[in-house]
């Protein structure tokens, strides 16, 4: 997986295109256009982190591994927004692991310029914390979905809120990490798998899925799904806070 091309803007990143024009060149001109490659991890649980990291076309795994090796997901980052919060919000460490889990390239800030400029009070401080309440929606609605909610809404969900954030296209993912992410066991997640492909919602292969019945997944979802799609759009910056591209 190759970094970001010169044809590719940091304005992909939905937070950093809602910046206004002078804040945006400023942040741009500290990016560092990163490859984020299937599996890779980029933080660790109790290990400094050095830097925020803005999708462009990944799509990043926030979750919570037990002492006994069980895991699941409780955020997903693509395009629209940051992997990094605890920088700005007043700590540097975190209990979660950040793993890639949708391979493509983003950009990345250095923790210093990062504080420096959400300190300077402009758009960027805005944009972040407005995200990071959308985040806390999601983390609070992914609690209730592992506890009340089936495997298959729980896939149907997750497949629904990735396909967003790539804006369709073929998911390369394994059953195995899936269910990694999810926290249930690899033969929950073939059973949904399986289910979903007979209803016609997606088309499944080893390691690759694709949505072909859009309308008919999101039915299956749960309603965790909405719930946080909604936080995000409300959250987002108004559209007057836009740069220029």
């Amino acid at each position: 997986m190759l970094a970001p091309t010169l044809s590719d803007s940091p304005r992909q990143n939905e937070l950093l295109a809602s910046l206004s024009g002078s804040d945006f060149d400023r942040v741009a001109a500290a990016l560092e256009p990163v490859p984020m490659r299937l599996g890779e991890m980029l933080y660790e649980p109790g290990f400094q982190l050095r830097h925020a990291y803005f999708p462009g076309t990944a799509v990043v795994a926030l979750h919570y591994v037990t002492e006994s090796g069980a895991s699941a997901q409780t955020i997903g980052v693509g395009r629209e927004g940051v992997v990094g919060m605890p920088l700005f919000m007043g700590g540097g460490t975190t209990s979660s692991s950040a793993v890639v889990h949708t391979a493509g390239h983003g950009w990345r800030l250095d923790r210093h310029r990062l504080l420096q400029e959400f300190d300077r009070g402009d758009t960027l401080q805005a944009v972040l914390l407005r995200y990071t309440q959308a985040m806390m929606t999601q983390i609070i609605q992914t609690a209730a979905c592992y506890r009340h909610h089936s495997v298959e809404q729980q896939v149907s969900s997750w497949l629904m809120a990735t396909q967003d954030r790539l804006s369709g296209g073929e998911l390369v993912m394994t059953q195995e990490l899936l269910g990694s992410l999810l926290g249930v066991r690899r033969e929950s997640i073939t059973q949904a798998a399986c289910w979903l492909q007979t209803q016609g919602y997606i088309r499944y292969r080893r390691g690759h899925i694709t949505v072909t019945d859009a309308d008919g997944l999101r039915a299956s979802a749960c309603e965790c799904y909405g719930v946080v799609k909604a936080a995000l759009q409300r959250l987002a910056p108004r559209d007057g806070r836009r740069g220029g591209s």
